[in-house]
C-alpha cells in the first residue's frame, strides 16, 4: 500500500465548516437543536406506526423506515460535526474514515430505494386499488425493503473498495465536515481513474432508476387522476402523494446539485452546504412533512393522546 518513502497516514484531520470561533458556538447550538428534533421526530413517527393499528399499512410501515434509515443517516454525519464545533482539530482514523463514508453511502442509498418504493406504493393504491393487497403483500413489502436495504450495502461496498485499494501518505486535512468520498479521494497518492469512475457509476445509476422510478409512478398517477370526473375525489388522491412529493423534490434537487453539476462551477463551501442540506437538514425535515401534511398521521396523533390521556 506504500512506497519506500512514504509515510502511512493512520488519522485524518477533519477541517469542518468554519474556523470562526464564535461562529462556531452559534452553529453548535442551531445543529445540536436540528439533530435532537431529527431523532424526537422520526423516532415519533416510528412509535406512533408502531402503535396505531390504523397505520398498519404499506405505506407507513415504508414511512416508519424512511424513519430509521433518517435516524441512521443523520447520526453518521451529525456528532462529527457537532465535535468538531467544540474542539480546534477534529481528527478521525483511516477505520472511522471508511465507517462514516460507508454508513453515510448505505444509508443515503437507502433512502433513494425507499423514496422510490414509496412512490410506487402510491402508483398501485391510486391506478391499480382493486389489487392493492395483492400487489403490496405482507411479502412483497418485506421483498422491497430487503432490496431498498441491500442496495445501500452493494453501493457502499464500490465505495469501501474503492478507498480501501489505494494508499494515503501524503496530505491528510479533509475539507470536509465528515469523511466524504471525493475529499477523501484526493487525499490517495496516486491517480486511479476506475476510483473515480466505479463509483460514480454505482451512485449514478441508482439515481438514475430510483428516479425514473419516481417519476413513472406519478405519469401514471397524474392520468389516473385526471380520469376522475369529481373535483373532491381528484384533490383527495392528490393529498396522499403531497408530503412525498415534497420529500422527493428536496431531496433529489440536492443530491442533483451535487452530482450533476459539474465540479468546476460551485466551489467546496458551496458543496459543503448543499451537503449539510442533505445529509442533516432533510432527516429533520421529513417527520415535520409527513406528520403536518398528512391527515392520518394527525389523526392517529391525535387518538394516540387521547388514549393516553384517558388510560394513563
Amino acid at each position: 500500500m506504500s512506497g519506500n518513502n512514504c509515510t502511512v497516514v493512520t488519522e485524518f484531520i477533519i477541517l469542518g465548516l468554519t474556523d470562526d470561533q464564535n461562529l462556531r458556538v452559534i452553529l453548535f447550538v442551531i445543529f445540536l437543536g436540528v439533530y435532537a428534533v431529527t431523532l424526537v421526530g422520526n423516532l415519533s413517527i416510528i412509535i406512533l406506526i408502531r402503535m396505531s393499528y390504523q397505520l398498519h399499512t404499506p405505506m407507513y410501515i415504508f414511512l416508519s423506515n424512511l424513519a430509521f434509515v433518517d435516524i441512521e443517516f443523520s447520526s453518521s454525519v451529525t456528532p462529527l460535526i457537532l465535535t468538531n464545533f467544540l474542539v480546534d482539530k477534529t481528527s478521525i482514523s483511516l477505520g472511522g474514515c471508511v465507517a462514516q463514508m460507508c454508513s453515510a453511502a448505505t444509508f443515503g442509498t437507502a433512502e433513494c430505494f425507499l423514496l422510490a418504493v414509496m412512490a410506487y406504493d402510491r402508483y398501485v393504491a391510486i391506478c391499480n386499488p382493486l389489487l392493492y393487497s395483492t400487489n403490496m403483500s405482507t411479502g412483497v413489502c418485506s421483498l422491497l425493503l430487503i432490496t431498498s436495504y441491500l442496495g445501500g450495502c452493494v453501493n457502499a461496498l464500490f465505495f469501501m473498495g474503492c478507498i480501501l485499494n489505494r494508499s494515503f501518505c501524503g496530505p491528510n486535512k479533509i475539507n470536509h465536515f465528515f469523511c466524504d468520498y471525493s475529499p477523501l479521494l484526493k487525499l490517495s497518492s496516486y491517480k486511479d481513474d476506475l476510483a473515480e469512475i466505479l463509483p460514480a457509476a454505482s451512485a449514478g445509476s441508482v439515481i438514475v432508476i430510483t428516479v425514473l422510478i419516481v417519476i413513472t409512478s406519478y405519469v401514471y398517477i397524474l392520468f389516473s387522476v385526471l380520469k376522475i370526473s369529481s373535483t373532491e375525489g381528484r384533490s383527495k388522491a392528490f393529498s396522499t402523494c403531497t408530503s412525498h412529493l415534497t420529500a422527493v423534490t428536496l431531496f433529489y434537487g440536492t443530491l442533483a446539485f451535487i452530482y450533476m453539476m459539474p465540479k468546476s462551477s460551485y466551489s467546496t463551501d458551496e458543496n459543503k452546504v448543499v451537503s449539510v442540506f442533505y445529509t442533516v437538514m432533510i432527516p429533520m425535515l421529513n417527520p415535520l412533512i409527513y406528520s403536518l401534511r398528512n391527515n392520518e398521521v394527525k389523526g392517529a396523533m391525535r387518538k394516540l393522546i387521547n388514549r393516553k390521556h384517558f388510560f394513563p
